[in-house]
């Protein structure tokens, strides 16, 4: 096939006999063997450019579409990400935790269905711990991700390790159990590394040098991204920072406090400059308060709450105390305020954690398909929270930590 190229025509004609008919508006002519060649030549450039062309614009085609869908998805998510402390990395406001669900109340199919459900609202974090329904919850968890099949840098995963067992060697936080811990954790989760890595109480027992150097091994071996406390004091997070700039060592990046309405003195109060002096990042817990901050209580313990599951009197205790029922009725009149700006008493409980700059991300807990995309909802509540709606809320809870005194 060759071609020949007329002012606004390109006409294809069939070879034959070494010659090209070429086909002008009905005419023909007889084209010599030489200046075929050419042609032949000047066709493959020509098609080479066209085909260069094509894959251009079908690229360019490509990534606008690609763009637009990813686009489209962020504002149909309507999640928002920050910054996990003053690392770079970057995580959902609201995450996906296992502790007192996984097993007890969630089963594989639901775990994966409720997995499923957050990742697909744009959650990316998934807590977990050694501890949680004894390293049961982290097998289901594990299971879960093999089966959803996403891409490792798509997701951020944790362990927490400080009750691994009842042995000697299966508590604490020395260089042998944190090495332990983060291997067994890989095992069940099924993963080669874990995003992040919490010590999960303080140790009185163990160096707390020797706690900073082991997690600075494991993540010089691949095998953590990122270190950090949970329920640790800011005097205990100072030392191991102190310990870790010392000895050039790593600190740790994030502390996972228990933080909501009725808890609020480690995360207002005692990590004030921990925020700006080291860059803590916090991922908090039990934003709801173990269901006080639902309104499920207000009428009593419904038969259906987890504090009448096996193992779980301590919560029916606490919740029956004269401090939960206390805050019980704390929570009859914060219902009244969700009530007037439109919002459950739950959303608003979680966009109130949320609301606080120095929470990276509300880990939401759930027993139920119903109650996880309730509460998915939650930062919609977000520009609900006025000043004044804020100030309604302080005056219910009359708990706000002073401020440090200035002299």
């Amino acid at each position: 096939m060759c071609a020949q190229v007329d002012p606004g025509h390109t006409i294809f004609a069939f070879e034959k006999n070494s010659v090209c008919h070429n086909q002008v508006k009905g005419k023909a002519e007889i084209i010599p063997n030489s200046i075929h060649r050419q042609i032949r030549g000047d066709l493959f450039q020509n098609m080479c450019l066209v085909s260069l062309f094509l894959r251009l614009e079908f690229g360019w085609l490509l990534f606008i579409l690609t763009a637009t869908i990813l686009i489209k998805r962020e504002e149909e998510l309507n999640m928002e990400y920050r910054r996990l402390g003053s690392s770079g990395l970057k995580v959902s406001t609201l995450s996906f935790g296992s502790w007192v669900t996984f097993q007890a109340q969630v089963d594989l199919s639901l775990a994966e269905e409720m997995m499923k459900t957050a990742y697909d609202a744009g959650v990316n974090f998934f807590d977990n711990a050694e501890v949680y329904a004894n390293g049961a919850s982290e097998e289901i968890m594990g299971d879960a991700l093999k089966k959803l099949g996403w891409s490792r840098d798509t997701f951020i995963v944790s362990s927490k390790a400080f009750w691994g067992g009842q042995l000697p060697t299966q508590r604490g936080l020395s260089r042998k159990h944190l090495t332990d811990a983060c291997h067994a954790a890989l095992g069940r989760l099924k993963v080669d590394y874990l995003d992040l890595f919490f010590c999960h109480r303080p140790d009185e027992s163990t160096p707390i040098e020797e706690t900073v150097r082991v997690m600075t091994d494991l993540i010089h071996q691949g095998k953590v991204l990122y270190w950090g406390t949970s329920e640790w004091s800011a005097q205990q997070i100072m030392e191991a920072y102190g310990v870790a700039r010392q000895y050039g060592l790593i600190p740790p990046t994030m502390e996972q406090p228990e933080y909501n309405m009725f808890r609020r003195d480690f995360v207002e109060s005692d990590y004030r400059r921990l925020y700006t002096e080291i860059g803590l990042g916090t991922t908090i817990w039990s934003p709801l308060a173990s269901g006080l901050l639902t309104g499920k209580y207000s009428q009593g313990i419904p038969d259906d709450a987890r504090v009448n599951l096996p193992g779980y009197g301590w919560l029916k205790s606490m919740v029956e105390s004269p401090e939960g029922q206390a805050k019980i009725q704390k929570a009859i009149k914060l219902q009244e305020i969700a009530n007037d700006i439109g919002h459950s008493l739950t959303n608003m409980s979680l966009a109130w954690c949320a609301s606080n700059p120095n929470v990276s991300t509300v880990i939401l807990g759930a027993s139920k398909m119903s109650q996880l995309t309730e509460n998915l909802k939650a930062l919609d509540t977000l520009p609900a929270l006025t000043e004044e709606v804020m100030d309604k809320i302080e005056a219910v809870l009359g708990n706000k930590p002073a401020p440090p005194p200035q002299f």
